[in-house]
């Protein structure tokens, strides 16, 4: 059977409009819900969950292709280029900063064009070295099949499945061209439909050496922003691409080996993204429960030790707080400390975790646990 990319028509792609009516309404909705829900909270918060969200986003689209980065440094390089508090995190490494700054010239710029020359540049930073693991790659420029065709393939050396072929090196310049250019064009097409038609698109073209997965989730993230909007990113489509890697390479493979119309991937795509706005929910959890504590903790009556503490705690504070801990973290005394605990004891902001004496320690109360 021929490959997509080799049929008469190719890329006329086609869909059923009335399979994705039901799916796509429902997706749209889940969006305008989310956006909607982080309108409500302040500058700092919103892009705080951003922030949890890009990090997420950055992580899983690396791993989906087995490159494992450290959240840690990940969040860190994110922070610093969006000016954002970095107390505490690493320096990031030169692999994750090329890898974060591709993703935010993708989502803090969605609004601007995308051209070969922005696409070599974003090539450029996944591989500062120019190498791909122990193996060199020409970066900043499209492949040129000189050691044979670009294949998708499984398997162990000599019994090797080929999954997909892309096509030949000498037709990428009009191929990208093609795909540029309808990118940029003004579309009738609803923007996440457009996101799951980019997505397949480029990773269909494969005009990478390597990298090409990345930058295709990169392009649909882009894609994604435009529909909301919005740079913040409060879900996150490579997190749930990763949970479901079997999956996606199963529906990219039966796409790329079928027919123009392309209506089980897009919905595949949209149910897919539905499910990645769902478990946003939970990975902004703790960001959404620091919004309801500062809700029912009136800021005035909250001096700054005590604010500070409060917000360490809120942000994945390790074990129990103590007075010699909130000593050093506010530094202050420990009478000052006892005072300030007792106090947000009073106001059920912390609460008394059993136990006495040299062990006397405290958490984190719910929200509602917090008197006006």
């Amino acid at each position: 059977m021929a490959y997509i990319h080799e049929l008469t028509g190719w890329p006329e792609l086609t869909w059923d409009s009335d399979s994705l009516a039901a799916p796509l309404a429902k997706v749209r909705h889940q969006q305008g819900r989310l956006l909607g829900k982080m309108e409500t909270l302040g500058f700092d918060l919103r892009s705080e969950a951003s922030l949890v969200v890009l990090t997420a986003d950055v992580v899983k689209s690396s791993k989906i292709e087995g490159e494992a980065h450290d959240p840690n440094e990940v969040r860190s390089s994110i922070a610093r280029r969006l000016g954002l508090d970095v107390a505490g995190l690493p320096q990031p490494s030169r692999s994750v900063d090329g890898v974060v700054e591709m993703m935010l010239d993708a989502t803090q710029k969605f609004d601007q064009v995308l051209t070969r020359e922005r696409l070599f540049g974003w090539h450029a930073s996944l591989f500062p070295t120019g190498h791909s693991g122990i193996n060199r790659i020409a970066v900043g420029q499209w492949r040129n099949d000189e050691d044979g065709p670009m294949q998708v393939v499984s398997g162990p050396i000599g019994k090797e499945k080929v999954h997909f072929q892309a096509p030949g090196a000498t037709r990428l310049e009009e191929e990208m061209e093609r795909f540029l250019a309808w990118l940029r064009k003004p579309s009738e097409v609803d923007p996440v439909l457009l996101a799951g038609l980019a997505h397949f698109w480029f990773v269909t073209i494969y005009p990478f050496e390597d990298g090409n997965g990345r930058i295709a989730r990169a392009i649909a993230d882009m894609a994604l922003a435009r529909a909301d909007g919005t740079k913040d990113r409060f879900y996150s489509m490579s997190s749930q691409i990763e949970a479901e890697r079997n999956e996606y390479y199963n529906q990219l493979e039966r796409a790329q080996r079928g027919e123009l119309d392309v209506t089980g991937w897009l919905l595949w795509f949209v149910d897919c993204l539905d499910r990645a706005i769902e478990s946003s929910n939970e990975r902004l959890a703790g960001v959404l429960n620091k919004a309801r504590v500062w809700e029912r903790l009136n800021n005035k009556t909250v001096n700054e030790r005590q604010r500070l503490v409060i917000n360490r705690m809120l942000n994945g504070f390790e074990g129990f707080l103590s007075t010699s801990k909130y000593a050093k973290l506010a530094k202050c005394s420990a009478d000052t400390a006892l005072r300030d605990i007792r106090e947000q004891v009073a106001r059920g902001v912390l609460m008394k975790n059993p136990g006495g004496g040299r062990s006397t320690s405290y958490r984190l109360a719910g929200p509602e646990n917090i008197s006006d």
